[in-house]
């Protein structure tokens, strides 16, 4: 199981969030320009900054979030990291059903945009044309599965919260005490990785 990033009460309101697309462009001599997209989705990097991570015996998110660092052996191992601000879909369309397809793999939708989601926190409630499924469907990772393939042109949506595989984009954190048991991280960054 993908181990999820501590939520924590010292998140401050000064985040960042960024995709990043790569694209290879060739200039001919004129000036006109051939452009390639390499990837279908972006990688996004985020960076995180805790206003106060207390040491104390009642609450210690200080070692929270050292201990999961340390866990992940700094860049090496991803996690799910959930966006206190987007980590929801409600109504998502997953696909339309083929009639021979079983798996699909979750999405979200925003502005017109369409993208894979990095992973699934908690349970997924599944509807094929709008009916609520109870069973014969499983998720792993970021895959529903039905256990026979949904009819040909029956519309699949689900509602579930999502988060991004992530992994720390360095193999170096640092903290900051400011006061008796009070700590800060004014940069935490994280990048997102493909499955």
């Amino acid at each position: 199981m993908t181990a999820i990033y501590p939520a924590l009460p010292g998140l401050g309101y000064s985040a960042t969030k960024k995709p990043t697309f790569s694209t290879k462009i060739a200039t001919a001599a004129s000036g006109r320009e051939t452009r390639m997209a390499m990837w279908s989705a972006p990688i996004w990097e985020f960076t995180l900054t805790y206003d106060f991570l207390r040491d104390t015996a009642a609450a210690n998110e200080l070692k929270q979030l050292l201990g999961f660092y340390l866990q992940m052996q700094g860049a090496f191992t991803p996690f799910l990291f959930q966006d206190p601000d987007d980590g929801q879909a409600t109504a998502q369309t997953i696909a339309v059903g083929d009639g021979s397809s079983s798996s699909f793999t979750l999405v979200r939708t925003f502005g017109g945009y369409v993208e894979p989601v990095g992973g699934v926190i908690g349970g997924v409630t599944v509807y094929v044309n709008g009916t609520r499924q109870t069973s014969g469907y499983s998720v792993a990772g970021n895959v529903l599965t039905f256990s026979s393939p949904p009819a040909n042109g029956a519309v699949l949506t689900a509602d579930f919260q999502y988060a991004f595989l992530c992994r720390f984009k360095d193999d170096g954190l640092e903290f900051e005490k400011f006061a008796a048991q009070l700590w800060q991280a004014k940069q935490v960054n994280l990048i997102s990785v493909r499955a």
